[in-house]
Parts: C-alpha cells; sequence; structure tokens
C-alpha cells in the first residue's frame, strides 16, 4: 500500500475535488505500480501454477478486499482511513497503544514500498539493453541514488497533482494492454503453448491439488491487494454531489469512492489474471529465477522480447516513473500519517510536525532497508505483505465491530468472515517469510521508545488548546477576576463545605489578601490525548469566585494554564504525600498524581521557554 493521502493538498483549490475517475490516478500510482514486480514475484512463488494463485488473489480482492474497504469509505470519509475508525472504536490508552503498533505494520508497508518500488525501477533501468553497457549490475547504487533523488525532492518541496499522476499511470497502463494484447496474439499463434502449459499443470496432481496448492502459495501473492487503504485515503479529493453540503455524511462522495474502488480493483484483477497467464506460458524458469532476465520485470521482458527494444524501453522508463511516484505517494503518506497520530497526542517531538527532518529520517531508513535486503525486491515482498495484511486486517476487524455495534448482523458476520480470511493470509505470511514481522517490530518498538521519551519530555508543556466560556456571564465574571489578585486554590469540589475547609486552613498558616479563586478541575475520560481546548464556568459567591474547569487532559497542566491567564497572586495547591513513583505514571497516564509539584516544575518551565519577566506567583505547597 502506498498512500496518497496527501497528494493534491498542495494544489489551488480549484483543483482540490476531482471526478472520481480522475482521483483513481493517484490510486493507481499505488495499486497499478504492482505489475511492475506482481507477475515474477506469482511465478517465483508458485510457477507453473501461479495463474491459479493469482485467481485466488483475485477472488480475495474482489469477494474480501473490496466489500472491506466500501465500508470503511461509509465510515472514514474524511480520508483518514481504517487506523482512525480503530481509534474512534477503541479511545483510551488501549486504543491508543493498537494505534502505535499498527503505525509500526504502516511503517513497514510505506518504507518498503519505498525501497521496492526503487529496487524494481532500478532492475528495469539495468536490465535495459541500452543502459545495461552503463549501469551493468549497480542496482544497489542505482535504486540509493533514487532514493536519494526521492528524499531531495521532497526536501526542496513536492508538489502532487492529480494531472501528474494522470500523466504517470494511464501510458503505463496502456502500455500493459499493448503487451498483453501481443503476448495473447502469440499464445493464439502457438497453440504447442497451452499444450505444454496443461501438461506440466497436469503433473502437479488433480485439480483438488492445484486448489490447495494455490490457497497455500496465496499469501506469497498478498502485495497485489496493496491499494485499497490508498483508496479511501483520497476521498476528502472525490468529488460529491450537490447534497453533500447540506448532509452531515456526503453520501454522494462515499457513493463515487465506491465506484473508484470497484474500477481499480476490476482493472487491476484483469491485468493480474491476463499477465499471470501469458507469463506463466511464454517466460521460462531460468528467466524469472532470481537473476534472470525477467527477474522483477516479467511484462518488460515479454515488451522486449515480442516488441522490440526500442518499445521495451518506452515501456522500461514508463514503469520507473511510475515506480518512483509510488515511492512519492508513500513518502508523502508518511509525511502525512506520522504528523497525524503522533505529535497531536504527545508521542512524538514537535519537530516531528515538519516536513524536512521527518524526511531525513525516512530517508535514513530506506536506506537501512535497501542495504539490508541489497535492493532486491524478491526478499523484500514478505515484508510489504506483512505490512499491508495488518492493515487490511485492522480495517476488516473494525468494519465488522462497527457493524455489529450498527446490529447489521448479516453483513457483520460476512466481515467477520474475512477477517478470519485476511488473519489466516497474514499469519501464513509471517510464518513463512519472517523478515517482514522483524522490520515490523523494530518500527514497533521504535514508535514505542520515541513515543514514551517524548510523553516524557513534553510533559511540562500546558497542554491546553485554548478556552471557551460557557455562558456570557462566566466570561463576565472571568474578566473582572483577572482585573484582581486573587489567590488561586485548586479543589476537588466547589461544595460550601470544601470551601470552607479549605479557607479555614489557609487562614490559620497564612495572611491573604485578595479574594479566593476556587478552580475545580473535570478531566477528559479519554486520557490518553495530549491536547484539548477547555470550557470555563465561572460565578462569585459571598465574596469567592468559583471556576469550573471542564475537558481537561491534566490537573497540573491546566492549573498552570489558567494561573498564566489569571496572573494570580499565589497559588495554594495540596500535596498528596503518596508514592512518589505511584504518582508519576499517575500523572503520565492519568493526568493526575502529585497536582502541586508538577504545578511548580510547568510554570518554571514555561517561565524559561517565554522568559517571562513579569511578576510571578508565590506557590504554596500545603501538606495535611
Amino acid at each position: 500500500m502506498g498512500a496518497a493521502e496527501t497528494l493534491g493538498r498542495h494544489e489551488s483549490p480549484e483543483n482540490r475535488v476531482q471526478p472520481w475517475y480522475l482521483v483513481i490516478w493517484l490510486t493507481g500510482v499505488d495499486y497499478f505500480s504492482t505489475l511492475g514486480y506482481q507477475p515474477g514475484i506469482a511465478l517465483l512463488a508458485a510457477g507453473i501454477i501461479s495463474p491459479i494463485a493469482t485467481a485466488a488473489l483475485v477472488a480475495v480482492t474482489l469477494l474480501c478486499a473490496l466489500p472491506i474497504y466500501s465500508q470503511v469509505a461509509n465510515r472514514s470519509y474524511v480520508g483518514q482511513g481504517s487506523i482512525a475508525m480503530l481509534e474512534n472504536l477503541l479511545p483510551g490508552w488501549w486504543g491508543r497503544l493498537l494505534v502505535l503498533v499498527l503505525l509500526g505494520f504502516a511503517a513497514t508497508d510505506f518504507v518498503i514500498t519505498m525501497t521496492l518500488s526503487a529496487a524494481d525501477a532500478a532492475t528495469h533501468a539495468t536490465e535495459n539493453p541500452y543502459l545495461h553497457p552503463f549501469l551493468h549490475n549497480a542496482r544497489l547504487t542505482v535504486t540509493l541514488l533514487l532514493l536519494a533523488l526521492l528524499a531531495a525532492v521532497f526536501l526542496k518541496g513536492f508538489k502532487e497533482a492529480i494531472r501528474l499522476a494522470t500523466a504517470v499511470c494511464v501510458p503505463y497502463l496502456l502500455l500493459n494492454v499493448v503487451v498483453m494484447v501481443k503476448t495473447i496474439f502469440v499464445l493464439i499463434s502457438q497453440p504447442a503453448s497451452w499444450g505444454h502449459w496443461s501438461n506440466a499443470l497436469h503433473a502437479q496432481g488433480d485439480w483438488t491439488h492445484i486448489a490447495i496448492a494455490s490457497l497455500i502459495l496465496f499469501p506469497r501473492l498478498a502485495l497485489g491487494l496493496s491499494g485499497f487503504e490508498t483508496g479511501v485515503s483520497v476521498m476528502p479529493l472525490i468529488e460529491g454531489d450537490e447534497r453533500d453540503s447540506v448532509e452531515d455524511k456526503p453520501h454522494g462522495r462515499i457513493r463515487n469512492t465506491r465506484k473508484l474502488l470497484v474500477s481499480a480493483a476490476v482493472i487491476m484483477s484483469v491485468l493480474l489474471l491476463i499477465s499471470s497467464f501469458v507469463s506463466a506460458w511464454l517466460v521460462p524458469p531460468e528467466a524469472y529465477k532470481e537473476g534472470g532476465q525477467a527477474s522483477g520485470r516479467v511484462i518488460a521482458y515479454m515488451a522486449h522480447l515480442y516488441l522490440g527494444n526500442v518499445f521495451g524501453s518506452i515501456y522500461d522508463i514508463s514503469t520507473i516513473l511510475i515506480l518512483w511516484f509510488a515511492g512519492a505517494s508513500a513518502m508523502a503518506g508518511l509525511l502525512h500519517l506520522v504528523p497525524r497520530y503522533l505529535p497531536r497526542v504527545g508521542l512524538a517531538p514537535q519537530w516531528v510536525a515538519y516536513t524536512r527532518p521527518l524526511v531525513l529520517v525516512l530517508f535514513a531508513f530506506d536506506v537501512i532497508i535497501t542495504l539490508i535486503f541489497r535492493a532486491n525486491v524478491d526478499a523484500q515482498g514478505g515484508a510489504y505483505a506483512t505490512g499491508v495484511l495488518v492493515l487490511m486486517s485492522s480495517a476488516a476487524v473494525a468494519s465488522a465491530i462497527s457493524l455489529w455495534k450498527e446490529r447489521a448482523f448479516g453483513t457483520g458476520f460476512y466481515c467477520w468472515l474475512v477477517v478470519l480470511v485476511f488473519a489466516y493470509t497474514t499469519i501464513v505470511n509471517i510464518a513463512e517469510r519472517k523478515d517482514g514481522i522483524i522490520i515490523a517490530s523494530f518500527f514497533i518498538l521504535f514508535i514505542l521508545v520515541v513515543s514514551a521519551i517524548s510523553r516524557y519530555m513534553r510533559s511540562t508543556e500546558l497542554r491546553v488548546e485554548g478556552h471557551r466560556f460557557c455562558d456570557q456571564e462566566s466570561e463576565r465574571i472571568w474578566n473582572k477576576l483577572r482585573a484582581e489578585k486573587v489567590n488561586l486554590i485548586p479543589v476537588d469540589s466547589l461544595d460550601p463545605d470544601v470551601r470552607k475547609s479549605h479557607e479555614q486552613q489557609m487562614s490559620h498558616y497564612y495572611h491573604l489578601d485578595g479574594p479566593l479563586a476556587f478552580v475545580q478541575l473535570v478531566l477528559l475520560d479519554n486520557r490518553s490525548e495530549f491536547l484539548s481546548p477547555i470550557e470555563i464556568t465561572a460565578k462569585q459567591e459571598d465574596g469567592q469566585y468559583l471556576i469550573k474547569a471542564s475537558q481537561a487532559v491534566a490537573k497540573a497542566n491546566t492549573i498552570a494554564y489558567l494561573s498564566e491567564l489569571i496572573h494570580p497572586a499565589g497559588i495554594f495547591v495540596r500535596l498528596t504525600r503518596l508514592n512518589p513513583m505511584r504518582q508519576s505514571f499517575r500523572y503520565l497516564l492519568l493526568g493526575e498524581g502529585e497536582t502541586g509539584l508538577m504545578v511548580y516544575s510547568i510554570l518554571q518551565h514555561y517561565w524559561e521557554v517565554t522568559h517571562m519577566r513579569e511578576e510571578r506567583p508565590c506557590i504554596f505547597l500545603m501538606s495535611d
């Protein structure tokens, strides 16, 4: 799966929304580009029965992936995809942890998309008869150069456009159609080829054995399912109908997205079936084996063989362009996906939200993966399929849970069956080719470690995304108390007895000037959120100000935020005197903990960062 989620987001407003039959090419650069290497991987995995195994792949595409992503499009119509569906279905830290794990698999998918596409583009370049005398067997070097070019383009600023995707994708598909038609005529003129293939097929056993073998081998071909997540990610670019602007749910956009998904799936299915049949008949085993002339470039091999080197070279150029653009789409997807999920929830440094530093980090990963696999296309297939299958499994689970909650039991049961299909495929793929789960585990561990460190390092930020008042009276009283030097007192309740107890204790130990302002904080149920706007309710009773701040994510941070708005004379916070380590974890995970000490730390950090030199409040840490 590539991700064209950000393709088009820098375009001019008039180009933001387009008919689905134009936006399909954004999906196509990811989906259709797999034709560059999928037939070769199918031959290498299944040999003479690759057409039957590919037919199983097509069946899963049309009967499993397509219905699932039709459900995703119906529920994630702003282009956030299946990960966002699961995040919404499973709020809190367990949901957040699941999202981090899925991001690890998504990173595997995206990074391998870049490295595998660049490696296959390098294969087409080095095996081209006109370029081979100059490039020889420098596939690794060419792959690294293509990845460096990709990074350089994004460092400079890459403005994707539907027109560019169309210019790359449409000629590529037309050239493939020409090759398919030519090879079909070759087969018709060589009827003996059918006999040789049929005899070789029957040598494998009866049709029952062949069907079972195809099902067993199908997981190795699973990267041919790679375009569906991109299909729903481009939804914001798809034109709907006039009613979409007045309805809560854009039914026109959803309907057109489904047309896009169906069209892309049918086009890809037809091309995969034809290419697998003709390549099984016309490409000898010694050619598609590793190191052979057709390895990683089966259709290009047939283009050169049956249409000449000039046409074959044109096909090579077109293939290199779409493979490079698929890598660009994956890079753009990661540049959107990582800031979408990590910095906003405090699980990544803030610099991750900036393009250039993130591009350099991703380029470093690209280089490492390329060196590990030595730019071998077939070797990266397992890792690629692992990322694709886990994300598709998550989409199936999210769709099944959503339908079950909506009491659509019939459709929900079908989705659970699809979950079993994808679960089987994922488990078999991981069992046979463990490199994918190893790479994904590395990315998951990396994301978890960075997330934990980031959450710790950013814990002293104010963590409030602005404020609003529940009514005009609250705003009036708020402005009144800001004009006075109040004493800010956080309390668990604004009950009169609680306020009286605090007032008596403070008057016993302190000489207070100015009115008292009691603050009650109401935290969000989902404490895994890092930022949230707060709603303020303010009133005045018996000369005291009563403030209620709702929807906060952390007590200490919200108190510090309110203090910077009010500029009180003093802040009086009670200490819990409980286990400091336990309180630290409660603060990091639940926003609670030893509030007094954290208010002091947060304000000290804020004053240092902002170089604040105004009068600062006195902070009193009180013990019962």
